[in-house]
């Protein structure tokens, strides 16, 4: 995972003092008038139950990608294409964090949930933004990981769920923020470390620890909700004797990687939760021959035995970083026959868009297209889906190769978005953009970076297309719009250049994204993919976008906070193009509805 690049980045603007001015001057500009808090108190605390969770009420966001299906949708349709031109801000919040702030807003009967970097949990009024409490776990001094982002919390009965950058699973009490309990999974001092929302599922608590990077065995976990005992564990990497082992030659497991980074989605049907594996370790191929099973793969993980029922390999003995950590979204797709099935649908790292088909035992490849320019593979087995590779295009011990896309790949972990609607598929893609690597054999010392890369060399060596900054249609961030049916692209919006936006689609027939370096979010028409709406913030948008109502009125929520892999990204760009463009890293939770709506009754 590229998120092992720490990179300190220069502040363009934002001081603390600026900021609050900034944020004063959002409320008089552009806001909703907001009563006093005595006019809108919540009401009790509605426990999640499996129920809910199953069936997600439109008012609500209960989870990591709003519903287990994966597909980042909300069914409101106040705020739709016809009207968003009227969004104004209702309210907003600094986090008083910096950095990567990747979690959506979690919401729940009036109560909301937001994580932050700094190892931070805030509990707010959804109406309104005040504060109602905030947790935040001090981390040993000498403390290290990946990056210090963190993706969210899981809520069910009457907890609030945290995975820590130290392992430590923690339970909080959803209307006090007390901590309940906490189980610590693992060793951060060997590099293992935890950025994902955990999946709440009948009854359980699931965790996924990172750290591949570090030449560590990644793994998942499944805890009591209740108690936080340990139920099963499940390691991405198997030992001698199991199956895939074969895949690993002499010991190379043992430091095999496959980090879990991201919230797995759930098929109640099967008891079947999906979770996207990462990249194995070291990067360079050759220091451990075989197809390294399950890097770069989808797991379908038995939830209450921790099983591993069935896999698919995007990409075997990866290369290039390109760790599928992201889960396949459950829709259901129609085969190379046109017969409807039970699917699985993943925009790739690697650059392809992969349609499966999922079974009680087998996951079964369909299709895959790719969505943006990839020179790597040579041809995928129309059976079972495995590619081959063009030799050239493989870095080695001494070995250069260039190679598109780059190492942040075709599309990295910000969440693709499913509309039932308008029957199509969103992707946040990045185009016209290849890397260039030579590898360095390496040695795994325990704690310390295990790649076979330097630093400066992956910065250093980002390629463009001639497309990404010369023409009328120069660009490198896209949002691609694609008919699942017909596998084919129906509609693309470009942006000048990066783009690291997670998307949300709703039945008023919006995509909405941020994801630019010139901090802006914006709305398009979900069917042709026009601008309708914009508004720049006060930071880049890296975090997921929500929906919610409360009192009759929609709401449309997401937190700003630049860094992490877009600022990575932003770092390279410069090198490469000698200028020195920043983007304010300073954290805050925006909320917007429409102008002529009260946010209070």
């Amino acid at each position: 995972m590229f998120g092992f690049l720490t990179i300190q980045i220069v502040r363009e603007e934002l001081l603390s003092v600026k900021f609050q001015t900034l944020l004063l001057l959002s409320i008089c500009m552009f806001s909703i008038s907001v009563p006093a808090e005595s006019e809108f108190p919540l009401d009790t605390y509605l426990p999640v139950t499996d129920y809910r969770l199953l069936n997600p009420e439109p008012e609500n966001w209960l989870q990591w990608r709003g519903n287990y299906q994966g597909w980042t949708y909300s069914p409101l349709e106040q705020i739709n294409s016809d009207n968003v031109e009227d969004l104004r801000v209702a309210w907003v919040y600094s986090t008083d964090a910096s950095g990567a702030h990747q979690a959506p807003p979690i919401v729940n009967n009036g109560y909301m949930f937001v994580t932050t970097p700094e190892h931070q949990v805030i509990a707010l009024n959804a109406r309104s933004g005040n504060e109602l409490w905030r947790y935040k776990r001090e981390l040993p001094k000498d403390h290290f990981a990946m990056h210090e982002t963190n993706r969210g919390v899981a809520l069910y009965k009457d907890k609030v769920y945290l995975s820590g950058l130290d392992t430590c699973a923690i339970a909080l009490d959803a209307v006090s923020g007390k901590e309940i309990w906490k189980n610590c999974l693992a060793n951060w001092r060997l590099g293992f470390h935890m950025t994902l929302a955990p999946l709440a599922v009948d009854g359980l608590v699931i965790f996924g620890l990172s750290g591949a990077e570090y030449g560590v065995r990644c793994f998942l976990v499944a805890l009591d909700a209740d108690t936080g005992k340990e139920v099963w564990r499940t390691y991405t990497i198997p030992e001698p004797g199991q199956p895939g082992s074969e895949t690993w030659p002499d010991d190379t497991w043992r430091s095999g990687g496959g980090s879990v980074w991201v919230t797995g989605t759930y098929d109640a049907d099967l008891k079947l939760a999906y979770f996207g594996i990462g990249n194995p370790a070291p990067w360079l191929a050759e220091m451990r021959k075989g197809d390294n099973l399950y890097t770069n793969s989808v797991l379908a993980i038995d939830v209450k035995t921790g099983t591993i029922r069935a896999h698919h390999q995007y990409h075997w003995n990866g290369a290039w970083d390109w760790d599928e950590v992201s889960p396949p979204l459950l829709i259901d797709i129609p085969d190379k026959q046109g017969k409807m099935k039970k699917g699985l649908v993943h925009a790739g790292r690697n650059g392809y868009l992969w349609f499966l088909e999922r079974r009680k035992d087998k996951i079964k490849f369909v299709d895959a297209k790719a969505f943006v320019k990839q020179d790597v593979f040579t041809s995928i087995d129309p059976v079972t889906g495995r590619p081959a590779y063009a030799a050239d295009k493989i870095p080695g011990i001494g070995k250069t190769a260039t190679f598109c896309p780059s190492v942040w790949g075709g599309k990295d972990w910000p969440p693709e978005a499913y509309n039932p609607e308008t029957g199509l598929f969103y992707i946040p893609a990045q185009e016209n953009i290849c890397s260039e690597l030579t590898g360095t054999a390496i040695e795994n010392q325990g704690g310390e970076i295990f790649t076979g890369y330097e630093l400066d060399e992956i910065l250093s060596m980002v390629r463009f297309d001639d497309e990404a900054f010369t023409g009328k249609d120069a660009h490198i961030g896209e949002i691609q719009a694609w008919d699942l049916h017909k596998r084919e692209k129906v509609w693309t919006f470009n942006i000048k250049e990066m783009n690291w936006g997670s998307l949300l689609t709703t039945g008023g027939n919006l995509v909405f994204s941020g994801g630019s370096n010139d901090r802006k979010f914006r709305a398009l028409d979900a069917s042709s993919g026009n601008l309708l709406w914009d508004m720049r913030l006060n930071s880049g948008v890296v975090g997921v976008p929500v929906s919610y109502m409360i009192d009759g009125v929609q709401y449309i929520a997401v937190q700003s906070g630049w860094g992490a892999g877009a600022e990575y990204m932003q770092t390279a760009f410069n090198i490469e193009r000698k200028n020195n463009t920043t983007v304010p890293r300073d954290g805050a939770i925006w909320v917007f509805a429409l102008k002529d709506k009260s946010v209070a009754k």
